[in-house]
């Protein structure tokens, strides 16, 4: 068993602990709480302890979108398996398939306290694959799964137009690249169709062909996952909204750079924002309304709201960093922490795990010397499945 005690325990929840302590046994959270006697006396037993001397424990930070892995650090077109631009209609391409797990940026992730990121395909595609919830430290990335898949991803607006414009094929408008997601979707309904016809009444019916495309939205159909929806653009964004409405299926609005601009929308919509990459520059003409006051703006109408890095747009130990500005511009502080733990984890489907420090959950924890958001705080020791995998020398 692990015990940190004598830090001010930031849950997530609605209590947290000024001096307080966590137990961690066999990779989980076995106890939370203020009083160190709680812990039946175990702070004079043998167990392994850590004084966190005072410091913030928070549960481990959560980027609800990136490509980590994808896209190894330093690398150039050997290293670049983000995108499969050779069709519009990806949906059966898996994460998992390309992550380097020994890329640096995971441990660079680690060491400044992000210890889940989602990751999976860019958004050269309409629809470009299955994304994947891993841990930021394993032996390789089948020990770093936490979870796969846990959405469909989808793009619109400039990234598709732009790559197939250049193939002189469609999609070259938002029309067609709206059409080809609608077509993808209504010829994966009618798949499901004659399959349950099939298993419901085999004498009567054929059974179809398998489709490995059609499998994959099979799932965005049945709500096992969410669609990804990578629109910087208001009008991208309501285009995002009217195929979900459309189909009824889950989906998470992402970038929702120019949400600010659409607020009452999207707080109608109650449908949960992904916000980033932030502190970058204007690269694209999707990015002349980007604002470091969006994630406050739109929390403070009541939408859950994640923070993301959009890594490598934003290298991915600066999660905090990009939190912590949202703050400085408006965001409330409990809420821009939560944007990148419970809220994160809520949005991605995997807060029954991780995003909170509570009795059962993952041991992920995070031990700063101070406020998280301040410049100069550093993290102490990052804790990931009850393993200390990082500490400041």
């Amino acid at each position: 068993m692990l015990l940190i005690y004598n830090g001010k325990i930031v849950t997530m929840t609605e209590t947290d602990f000024e001096k307080g302590y966590v137990l961690i046994d066999n990779g989980k959270i076995k106890a939370v709480g203020q009083d160190i006697n709680e812990a039946a006396g175990i702070l004079n037993t043998d167990v392994q302890k850590i004084d966190a001397q005072g410091g913030y424990v928070l549960p481990g930070l959560i980027d609800a979108h990136s490509h980590i892995g994808m896209w190894e650090d330093a690398v150039g077109f050997e290293g670049d398996d983000g995108n499969e631009s050779t069709d519009p209609v990806m949906p059966h391409l898996r994460a998992i398939d390309a992550v380097y797990h020994a890329d640096r940026s995971f441990v660079e992730a680690y060491e400044n306290g992000v210890t889940t990121v989602i990751t999976g395909p860019g958004s050269a595609n309409v629809i470009g694959g299955q994304f994947a919830a891993l841990k930021t430290y394993g032996r390789y990335v089948d020990e770093m799964l936490l979870k796969q898949p846990v959405a469909m991803k989808v793009a619109f607006g400039e990234n598709p137009k732009t790559i197939y414009n250049e193939k002189h094929q469609a999609p070259m408008t938002r029309m067609a690249t709206a059409a080809i997601l609608r077509e993808s979707l209504f010829e994966a309904k009618e798949y499901r169709e004659r399959l349950n016809n099939f298993k419901s009444n085999p004498d009567e019916y054929e059974k179809p062909d398998f489709d490995f495309k059609k499998e994959a939205l099979v799932q965005v159909l049945d709500k096992e996952i969410p669609l990804k929806a990578h629109a910087h653009r208001a009008d991208d964004i309501m285009t995002a909204i009217r195929i979900a409405k459309e189909f009824d299926v889950g989906i998470t609005l992402d970038h929702c750079t120019e949400g600010h601009l659409i607020k009452e929308a999207l707080a109608e919509a109650g449908l949960p924002v992904i916000v980033g990459p932030m502190i970058t520059d204007r690269s694209k003409i999707e990015l002349r309304n980007q604002n470091l006051k969006t994630p406050g703006i739109l929390s403070k109408l009541g939408i859950k709201v994640a923070i993301m890095t959009d890594h490598p747009c934003v290298p991915q130990h600066y999660l905090c960093l990009c939190a912590a500005i949202a703050a400085r511009e408006g965001m409330d502080e409990r809420e821009a922490m939560k944007a990148i733990t419970i809220n994160a984890a809520e949005i991605t489907g995997i807060n029954d795990r991780v995003g909170s420090i509570e009795t059962g959950k993952d041991a992920d924890i995070v031990i700063y010397d101070g406020n998280p958001f301040e410049l100069k705080t550093r993290v102490q020791k990052t804790i990931i499945n009850g393993i200390v995998v990082y500490e400041r020398v």
